[in-house]
C-alpha cells in the first residue's frame, strides 16, 4: 500500500476508534429493536450456536495421530469449536463491561455429526464438486429432518474439502445468512472449510475462519453501516503491524488483509467485499513477509456483534 494510502487508513481508523469510544460505554443512541430489558424470571430464550463435524477421510485423519482415527472431533474440528466459543466469550465480556446484554445467554454447543447420503445424480457437477449454495441446501435439509431449527440458532458445518474451489474457505448464503432472520425469525447456516485451511494454510487460519464464518451470521448490513464508515463486515476486522515485516490479522479480516493474489496472507484471497482503507485498522501490505493470526476480535467486531444481538434478541 502506498504511503498516502496507509496514512488515509490511519486517519480512518482513528475516526472509527473515536466513534466506538463514544458509543461503547452506554446504551446506543438509536433504538436497538425492542429497547426492552428482560426482567428476572422473564429472560429471553438463549441464542444457540451449534457446530457440526462433517466427514473426514481416513488419510486426512492420519495427519493428526492415532487419536484422530476415532470419533467425530479430530484436532482441527475441536480447535475450531473452541475458537467459536472464545469469540462469544469475548463478545459477552465486552457487552457486560458496558452493562449490555446482561440477560441474554449465548450457548455454543457441539452438534451431532453431519453425513450426507450419496447424490442421486452422480453425473452432476454438484455431486462431484458441490457449490456453496448446494452444500448449504443439503445441510439445511439435514437440520430440518432432525427438527433442529429453532429460529434463534446459527448452525456451523465444519467441512473437509481442501480441493473444492466452489466452497472456498466457506461462507453463508441468503436467505439463511443471518441468525434470527431479517424479520426476527429463522436460523442461519454457515460452512467453514477446515480441510482447506488445514491443507493450504495453518491451524491459526482454521481457528480464525471458523470464527469468521460464524460471525457473518451476526453482522447484518444495517449494523455494519452503523460502525464508523464501514460498508462491508470484513472491514470490521483489523490487520495490525507488530513489526516492520509482520502483520497480525483478526478473524473478520482473515483472507482479506493481504494483497489480492495467491499467497497474499492466506494462500487464497477471499472473494467478498473489502477495501483495506476502510478496515477498522489496517497497517498496509508493503514489505510484509510474515502474516500471523489472532482469535482476538477487534473492537469494531465486538461492537457490531453486540448491537446485532441487542437488536434481534434482547427482550
Amino acid at each position: 500500500m502506498p504511503d498516502d494510502a496507509a496514512s488515509a487508513s490511519s486517519r480512518l481508523s482513528v475516526t472509527r476508534r473515536e466513534a466506538l469510544a463514544a458509543i461503547g460505554g452506554a446504551a446506543l443512541a438509536a433504538p436497538t429493536g425492542t429497547g426492552a430489558t428482560a426482567v428476572a424470571g422473564d429472560r429471553p430464550a438463549p441464542v444457540l450456536v451449534r457446530v457440526y463435524p462433517g466427514a473426514v477421510p481416513l488419510q486426512a485423519r492420519l495427519r493428526y495421530g492415532p487419536d484422530a482415527l476415532r470419533g467425530d472431533w479430530p484436532r482441527p474440528f475441536g480447535e475450531a469449536l473452541a475458537a467459536v466459543e472464545s469469540a462469544f466469550e469475548q463478545v459477552l465480556a465486552y457487552a457486560r463491561e458496558r452493562s449490555r446484554l446482561e440477560d441474554l445467554e449465548v450457548r455454543v454447543e457441539r452438534g451431532p455429526a453431519i453425513r450426507f447420503p450419496p447424490s442421486t445424480t452422480p453425473l452432476s457437477a454438484d455431486a462431484v464438486v458441490p457449490s456453496l449454495e448446494g452444500l448449504l441446501d443439503r445441510f439445511r435439509d439435514r437440520l430440518r429432518k432432525r427438527d433442529a431449527i429453532t429460529d434463534r440458532s446459527c448452525h456451523l458445518l465444519l467441512r473437509w474439502s481442501p480441493l473444492n474451489y466452489r466452497v472456498g474457505y466457506g461462507g453463508t448464503v441468503s436467505p439463511h445468512a443471518l441468525t434470527g432472520g431479517p424479520d426476527g425469525g429463522g436460523d442461519a447456516q454457515s460452512v467453514a472449510n477446515v480441510g482447506a485451511t488445514e491443507v493450504w494454510d495453518s491451524p491459526a487460519v482454521t481457528r480464525n475462519i471458523a470464527i469468521h464464518e460464524t460471525l457473518h451470521t451476526f453482522l447484518s448490513s444495517g449494523v455494519v453501516a452503523d460502525i464508523g464508515d464501514a460498508v462491508c463486515d470484513h472491514e470490521l476486522g483489523e490487520a495490525v503491524r507488530t513489526a516492520p515485516d509482520t502483520v497480525r490479522v483478526s478473524p473478520m479480516a482473515t483472507a482479506y488483509a493481504g494483497p489480492d493474489r495467491i499467497g497474499g496472507g492466506t494462500r487464497f484471497h477471499g472473494t467478498g467485499c473489502y477495501d483495506h482503507d476502510r478496515f477498522y485498522r489496517h497497517g498496509g501490505t508493503d514489505g510484509v513477509e510474515h502474516w500471523t493470526y489472532t482469535t482476538e476480535l477487534s473492537e469494531a467486531t465486538l461492537e457490531g456483534v453486540t448491537r446485532y444481538l441487542e437488536r434481534r434478541f434482547e427482550g
